[in-house]
């Protein structure tokens, strides 16, 4: 928009407080003939300064040295005259003061963008999604005060080295033991929450430039554990004399016969069972994690396992349905439970997803987009990260063409 408003920028001295042989130097800025001051920081001595001129006098390296900041002060002010009239805002000399160093509206900070997404996060995320984003809060804050010695930083500064400064960071960052603490994928989650964050500040017109335009996040690849046939029927016929262990091994047998994960199966109770289209049970709930609806016909093994719960007290439509432990010690107790069972490999209760997606369904020629459904997925290549077809589900497919092929030769020759 055309202003028609007068802008003057003009320096000048006063003696110095601290030392009557120097002047301090101020700049003024005038709009309209209502003015602002502030110092610029430096000083020149009485004989230094060239009042006409309202800069430094003479030819040495000092004053040529203070000249070339007073012009560097002089641009930067009629820059941010010129930013304030594009973006339409009201012009004052305040306004340009403000803007100059930077305590205008627009120029926020680091902590303020990180406030105002966890103050508005928290009523949408779930409460464990909000823990991680307090964990990559806390890492910025470690390589603010680490790497550039400062609490806070104005999000008009971060820019791309910002960025592979704070991976290096996070890559390199050990605990008390001298143990790095991240994996690559672990760094890659706090990265890809940082960048959710400057998103929010594009979105909100905090920033102009987006800092991870030139970023890519690289995840390393890797085939999620799972039980294999074999495998879940040994731990299924596995009894244990240790009560703590049994339960715990029956809640996660369950799963690997509903796909349910650990936060759906503690907090299934009774009004998640009813009766389906085709008169038996199923389970309806949603996805913690997600809020998907999700409905599963309960399979017999799963069925079995509620009944063996139910029988042994009586439940309130309010109880849980299985007698599971905090998240922490199940999967201590996993890790108890498949060494007893023979089974070499790294178990958590969310193992028991991918088996009931691979071993349970996929293997037993389920389609993968049932298997979606069943696990609440809304994408489908969601489903495709947990699920791979088996090598014996490859060699049965492969040997029912190879007899699809017989079938057509012999009703060729016939």
């Amino acid at each position: 928009m055309k202003t028609k408003s007068t802008f003057t920028v003009i320096f000048f001295t006063r003696k110095s407080r601290s030392n009557p042989n120097q002047l301090s130097i101020y700049v003024r800025i005038t709009v309209n003939g209502r003015r602002s001051e502030m110092s610029v920081k430096r000083s020149v001595s009485q004989n230094g300064w060239d009042s006409s001129k309202n800069r430094g006098r003479g030819n040495s390296e000092n004053i040529r040295v203070l000249n070339a900041y007073l012009a560097q002060v002089y641009n930067k002010l009629l820059q941010c005259h010129k930013e304030l009239i594009e973006k339409d805002k009201v012009v004052t000399s305040d306004a340009i003061k403000s803007r100059y160093l930077g305590e205008d509206d627009e120029s926020k900070t680091l902590k303020e963008l990180i406030a105002y997404h966890n103050g508005n996060m928290i009523h949408v995320l779930k409460a464990g999604t909000m823990k991680n984003y307090y964990t990559t809060e806390r890492y910025l804050q470690k390589f603010l005060w680490k790497k550039k010695r400062v609490k806070d930083i104005y999000l008009k500064q971060l820019n791309f080295r910002f960025i592979t400064d704070f991976e290096h960071f996070l890559r390199t960052y050990k605990d008390s033991k001298k143990q790095l603490m991240l994996s690559n994928n672990g760094v890659m989650k706090h990265l890809e929450r940082f960048k959710k964050m400057i998103n929010l500040a594009i979105k909100l017109e905090w920033m102009n430039k987006n800092p991870f335009s030139q970023f890519q996040l690289k995840y390393d690849k890797y085939d999620r554990a799972y039980l294999n046939e074999r495998e879940l029927k040994l731990l299924e016929t596995t009894e244990f004399t240790s009560n703590r262990l049994q339960k715990i091994k029956d809640c996660f047998v369950f799963s690997c016969y509903t796909g349910l994960s650990y936060i759906d199966v503690k907090e299934l109770t009774e009004n998640n069972i009813v009766k389906g289209l085709d008169n038996t049970n199923w389970i309806y709930t949603k996805r913690e994690k997600t809020d998907e609806q999700v409905k599963i016909p309960i399979l017999p093994k799963a069925w079995a396992i509620l009944e063996k719960y139910k029988a042994k007290e009586e439940l309130d439509v309010k109880t849980n349905l299985l007698p599971i432990s905090s998240n922490q010690k199940t999967n201590a107790y996993l890790k108890e439970i498949i060494k007893d069972c023979g089974i070499h490999k790294n178990i958590s209760f969310h193992v028991a997803r991918h088996t009931f997606a691979t071993t349970v369904m996929l293997s037993n020629g389920v389609p993968i987009e049932t298997v979606s459904k069943l696990l609440g997925h809304t994408k489908l290549s969601t489903t495709q990260i947990y699920a791979r077809v088996v090598e014996t589900k490859i060699s049965e497919d492969i040997s029912n063409l190879l007899e699809r092929f017989k079938q057509k030769e012999k009703s060729k020759s016939a």
